[in-house]
C-alpha cells in the first residue's frame, strides 16, 4: 500500500540582509536538502515565536540575532515522501532579523541539526533552482516585488540527493 499521507510543519525563519547579501544555511536534511534555506524551524515547549526565531538563528548559523520585525507568513504545499507522508503543507513566519554578533566557533552539531554552514548570496544573483521555497519568497519581499498571500504549490518538488543534483 503506498504513502497517502499529509504533514503539516509550522516553523519561523530569520531574514538577514547586509549589503544586497542574504545569509542562508547550507541544508542539509529534510524536503530542503541540498539546497540553501533560511535560517529558523520549529518552536521548543513553551517558547515565542520571536524566541524561537532567535534560538533558531544561534543554533544554525552561530550568529546572535536581533528580531526587527515580522514579516509575514506563507505557505507552500509540494509533495514529499517521509515515513508514512507523500504530502506537506509548510507554514512559514518571516520575521527580518539584523545580526548583533559574528559567530565565535563552529557550528555545534547536534541531533537533529540540519544546518551544514552559512553562506552570503547576493540578492540579484541566486538561482531559484538551487533554493528552497522560503528563500524565493525572501528574495520577492527584498526586491519588493509584492507577496502573493495565496498558497504557493509546487508539484513537482524533488528533494535534492546531493549539491551536485542539476536545477
Amino acid at each position: 500500500m503506498g504513502k497517502n499521507g499529509f504533514h503539516r510543519a509550522f516553523g519561523v525563519y530569520g531574514i538577514c540582509v547586509e549589503s544586497d547579501q542574504l545569509l542562508v544555511i547550507k541544508k542539509g536534511l529534510g524536503l530542503y536538502a541540498n539546497r540553501y534555506d533560511l535560517p529558523g524551524g520549529q518552536l521548543e515547549e513553551d517558547e515565542s515565536l520571536t524566541d524561537a526565531v532567535c534560538r533558531e538563528f544561534y543554533e544554525e548559523t552561530g550568529m546572535r540575532g536581533e528580531v526587527m520585525g515580522q514579516i509575514g507568513t506563507f505557505d507552500f504545499m509540494m509533495p514529499w515522501e517521509w515515513e508514512d507522508v507523500n504530502r506537506i503543507h509548510h507554514i512559514a513566519v518571516f520575521y527580518l532579523v539584523r545580526r548583533t554578533e559574528d559567530a565565535k566557533e563552529d557550528l555545534v552539531f547536534f541531533d537533529g541539526q540540519d544546518s551544514e554552514g552559512t553562506a552570503w548570496l547576493n540578492v540579484l544573483k541566486i538561482d531559484p533552482g538551487r533554493v528552497s521555497p522560503l528563500v524565493v519568497k525572501a528574495i520577492e519581499w527584498l526586491k519588493k516585488e509584492g507577496l502573493k498571500l495565496e498558497v504557493t504549490h509546487y508539484p513537482e518538488w524533488e528533494v535534492k540527493e546531493s549539491w551536485h543534483d542539476e536545477g
